[in-house]
């Protein structure tokens, strides 16, 4: 079976823990009364918006779980014990230890493993992409965009403020004194600290975790791509797609984004999976090719419109690309 919802995902992961539901004035717990010893899970909700989830359970069965999950969910909490495993397709396999975390799920496809004996405990908040549409953002406009975040990145992190307010959901939870408008304040105050940490700048403990990976420069030199590395390759592809007609040299460039030659040349072709030239070319090809489809403007007209300024080499270099000449190209179309 296929995961294809959280609610889903929620209710057959308790159906493998073995617990039924016990219904409480502000929560619902689950577990199995024949079998204490397995544990416990304690649920505070409100429907449609957001779920609180303090757990201490031991799994009683190996099994997994085959998520395609096309929702958007903002997911962070604290592992105090278990490890689990889960493989993101076409990735190898990956395990996620006790830690704090802080994860934006969106079309999420992935298996995750449990087995027998392992035993778990921890909170997590999980937040919906409704609570952020229709709560939110017409009372607070606003308010982070979380479609613009990394999805999918799971960053074992969390602001202390934050982990401070878990302690306390936990504490008033055991007292059971935890109501439904003291955890709705908190679950504001978790999402205004969490924006605070984003906006407040480009580069934080959020996006200094993302791994960019290595690049080489030469023949043996390796250099690792930091985000501000990431951020001027970026600026340098909008550069150049705003000005393909006549872009900068690359040493032009380089001194624009503030990013040696080498390093913005290995990073781009990293990011784009293609050269800084060949990119400029797809592009006034593209441009091209969209012109002849769309105008009567001669061919010299549309070779100088893409910076080209002589028109034979424009027809060269867009047969290369389409396989065929421009006027041919034109009467295809």
């Amino acid at each position: 079976m296929i995961i294809t919802s959280y609610q889903q995902s929620k209710s057959t992961f308790l159906e493998n823990l073995s617990f039924n539901k016990i219904e409480c004035e502000n929560y619902t717990i689950y577990t199995n009364k024949s079998r204490p010893e397995l544990g416990y899970l304690i649920n505070y909700s409100r429907e449609g918006c957001y779920d609180l989830l303090i757990a201490d359970y031991t799994i009683p069965e190996d099994f997994s779980m085959k998520f395609d999950n096309p929702e958007l969910l903002m997911r962070f909490g604290v592992v105090y014990e278990g490890v689990t495993q889960f493989k993101v397709e076409n990735n190898p396999v990956y395990s996620f230890t006790p830690s704090s975390f802080f994860v934006l799920e969106k079309d999420l496809r992935v298996t995750t493993t449990w087995e027998k004996g392992q035993h778990f405990h921890g909170t997590e908040i999980t937040i919906f992409e409704n609570y952020f549409n229709e709560i939110l953002k017409p009372n607070f406009p606003n308010v982070l965009d979380i479609q613009s975040l990394i999805k999918n990145y799971t960053y074992t992190y969390l602001p202390l403020d934050i982990i401070e307010i878990i302690g306390q959901l936990q504490s008033l939870n055991h007292e059971n004194a935890l109501t439904n408008i003291y955890l709705e304040s908190k679950i504001l105050e978790c999402i205004a600290i969490l924006i605070n940490e984003v906006t407040k700048s480009k580069e934080n403990a959020f996006t200094n975790q993302i791994d960019y990976g290595n690049i080489h420069i030469g023949t043996n030199r390796i250099t690792k791509l930091t985000f501000s590395d990431i951020q001027a390759v970026k600026k340098a592809h909008d550069i150049l797609q705003k000005n393909y007609d006549n872009p900068p040299t690359i040493k032009a460039l380089s001194k624009m984004v503030f990013l040696n030659e080498q390093k913005l040349k290995a990073g781009f072709s990293k990011l784009y999976h293609t050269s800084i030239g060949e990119y400029i070319n797809k592009l006034r090809m593209s441009v091209a090719a969209n012109l002849l489809s769309t105008t009567d403007l001669s061919i010299e007209e549309i070779a100088h419109k893409i910076g080209y300024n002589y028109s034979a080499n424009f027809s060269k270099m867009f047969r290369k690309t389409y396989g065929k000449t421009p006027l041919k190209f034109r009467k295809t179309k």
